[in-house]
């Protein structure tokens, strides 16, 4: 069973920027990691993801403003959000994928606004 816990949400102004933190219980090296985000009673959608070996990819309307990356060392993972808009306003959930098999795990989420 992974344990993840999120941290680094809050409020900020449009154009500001946050990093996210998803520590995870045990090693990561053989996981996927990415970060979703959630607005209510819309899907939740896929933001950003890490393979285990370090490939990115972004869902268009991060790309150019987010960075995923991974610490193995440190069992974390981050995302860097710059430019910041009110459309990225959301709950933000870190998940993990065990390559090769089919579980997901969850954070328990961390808020973001982006609002003046």
């Amino acid at each position: 069973q992974v344990h993840l816990v999120e941290s680094g949400g809050g409020m900020v102004q449009p154009g500001g920027s946050l990093r996210l933190s998803c520590a995870a219980s045990g090693s990561i090296i053989f996981y996927n990691m990415g970060w979703y985000r959630q607005e209510p009673g819309k899907q939740r959608e896929l933001v950003a993801r890490i393979t285990s070996i370090g490939i990115t990819n972004y869902v268009d309307s991060a790309k150019g403003r987010f960075t995923i990356s991974r610490d193995n060392a440190k069992n974390t993972v981050y995302l860097q959000m710059n430019s910041l808009k009110p459309e990225d306003t959301a709950v933000y959930y870190c998940n993990a994928e065990r390559s090769g098999y089919s579980q997901s795990y969850w954070g328990q989420g961390t808020q973001v606004t982006v609002s003046s």
